[in-house]
């Protein structure tokens, strides 16, 4: 099985395709009347079509600190999503709040996969991250040499 069958069979790469599909089909149903709304759209697609990208470069590197990388532009992604979509509740031009809780609630679960996903991302393949974000829990710097 190649590398990209493995990571289209992960649980969180299709919770993340379904999120992107149900997403297609929000902004299809979208008033366009609505400045806003119109204006919302393209954000909501682009954080939705991220994800599933950020899943696939994290699992092409197998490096910690590019997966954890990924994962905190996946994280970002997924909490902006979260908020255009139920910023829509608050629009009178939109009545379908129903799809914007099933969108959420997707997110939610997709939250719970992130988490599962991320604890499995092997700590001892890393290399020192300068700026000491993606650097795993007791990692120790190189020693340059320089004393």
């Amino acid at each position: 099985m190649s590398r990209r069958d493995k990571t289209k069979d992960l649980p969180i790469y299709q919770k993340a395709e379904l999120i992107c599909q149900l997403v297609q089909g929000l902004v299809a149903s979208l008033p366009e009347d609505d400045e806003y709304i119109q204006g919302s759209k393209h954000f909501m697609v682009e954080d939705a079509m991220i994800m599933n990208a950020k899943i696939a470069g994290a699992e092409g590197g197998d490096l910690y600190s590019i997966r954890m990388q990924n994962a905190a532009i996946i994280r970002d992604h997924a909490m902006h999503l979260y908020v255009q979509v139920g910023s829509l509740r608050f629009h009178e031009s939109y009545k379908d709040l129903e799809y914007v809780q099933l969108i959420r609630s997707e997110i939610d679960a997709f939250r719970l996969l992130f988490i599962e996903w991320v604890e499995s991302f092997d700590t001892s393949n890393h290399i020192w991250d300068d700026w000491g974000l993606f650097n795993p829990s007791g990692a120790v710097p190189p020693d340059d040499g320089e004393d």
